[in-house]
């Protein structure tokens, strides 16, 4: 049991070090270039707004070039920006997001199509076979939106990308589960930062901020019953040799003052069960890499030993260092000790739920690559 703890403790320090020494490699941000800036087609899908999404929804965007930003949702929400285009939409397919975004893509297009003469379409929205002065992002109704994130996913696009997405960061929040999302998505080791400099092969992707290139945004509508659209359309990518990115901006994303961690705990056992589904030989490094320390204190402190408690040691103080990398607000930041205990407990959630997942209040048998098949009335109970 001793070598079986040290053992493991090492490894997941070593995990933590290498991807440590691959973020401090990479390089800085780079200065802003003097260019003209694209035309950006910014399309945010939401169903059910909340009041601190309609102020996301609503929040200025100081972008240096011609922005049209258009909501998609059944129900016109109370936008408080003149400058919001709204859209009503009640897609019919099983990821709905993914319907928003082709019926904002095919209504604009035929608008443009019908009154070539309308400069409110035809001087800012082309079609998907578009020149590269046209950029379609997508991001989602949580995302507090800025320049310094389009311009990130524009220029990721302009330099050669086929896909490029943000990493989510959470702002500060106080409550328990406000603390564990910030802890999981900004100081652990699945903040999409350390995920990125970790990939190997296809891209894990986080789809709340992304820019689209033509070939991107023509595979993204075939992923209509398809949960966890954007790992799979990082995979169809990467398959055709073409590349996916990573912005260098992050996508902001507020937290209300209480996070519940019911939702919390929710949200992320789908995370694992798209993650089940899309990379089954993935999903067993979560507790052996992502989240090895609360079991790994546990075990530690029944086998006592020295060197069991040094490799604990090595273990927590890798992951300290890379916690406060990302997320540099002074003093020493715990809150990923939390994020691995919340990923421990969506884990074993998703091993219990299987191969069915609950979504938008209805129930999914899933196959791999994320296919989507309702279950019948009685199975669904």
């Amino acid at each position: 049991m001793n070598l079986f703890v040290t053992t493991w403790a090492v490894l997941a320090a070593g995990f933590t070090g290498v991807a440590l020494y691959r973020l401090i490699r990479q390089r800085g941000v780079e200065a802003a270039r003097a260019r003209r800036r694209p035309h950006v087609l910014l399309i945010r899908p939401v169903d059910a707004p909340t009041p601190l999404e309609l102020e996301n929804l609503g929040t200025p965007i100081d972008y240096p070039g011609q922005l049209t930003h258009v909501v998609v949702s059944p129900f016109r929400p109370r936008l408080s920006s003149a400058n919001v285009r709204w859209l009503a939409s009640d897609p019919l397919s099983r990821n709905r997001k993914v319907g928003h975004i082709a019926y904002a893509l095919s209504t604009l297009q035929a608008e443009r199509a019908v009154s070539p003469d309308e400069p409110a379409i035809d001087e800012r929205v082309d079609s998907l076979e578009s020149s590269p002065e046209q950029v379609v992002v997508c991001v989602d109704a949580d995302v507090r939106v800025d320049a310094a994130l389009i311009g990130s996913l524009v220029d990721e696009l302009r330099n050669g990308a086929a896909l490029a997405s943000a990493a989510p960061r959470p702002s500060v929040s106080h409550s328990l589960g406000g603390r564990a999302v910030r802890g999981l998505l900004v100081q652990s080791h699945h903040a999409f930062e350390v995920i990125d400099v970790m990939s190997a092969g296809a891209r894990a992707i986080c789809g709340k901020a992304i820019a689209l290139s033509p070939v991107a945004a023509a595979e993204l509508l075939r992923l209509s019953d398809c949960i966890g659209e954007d790992l799979e359309l990082s995979h169809v990518l990467h398959e055709r040799g073409l590349p996916v990115t990573l912005a260098k901006a992050t996508a902001n994303v507020p937290q209300p003052a209480h996070v519940p961690v019911a939702a919390v705990v929710e949200r992320f056992t789908r995370w694992m069960q798209v993650l089940r589904a899309h990379r089954p030989g993935l999903f067993p490094t979560v507790p052996l890499f992502f989240a090895p320390t609360p079991l790994l204190m546990a075990l530690a402190s029944v086998v006592a030993t020295p060197s069991a408690a040094v490799a604990l040691s090595l273990l927590v103080a890798s992951r300290i260092a890379l916690a406060n990398r990302q997320d540099n607000r002074g003093g020493l930041r715990f809150e990923w000790l939390l994020a691995e205990g919340l990923l421990w407990v969506c884990w074993l959630n998703a091993l219990r739920q299987g191969g069915t997942v609950e979504w938008r209040g209805r129930r999914f048998t899933l196959r791999s690559g994320g296919k989507m098949e309702a279950l019948a009335p009685e199975e669904a109970r």
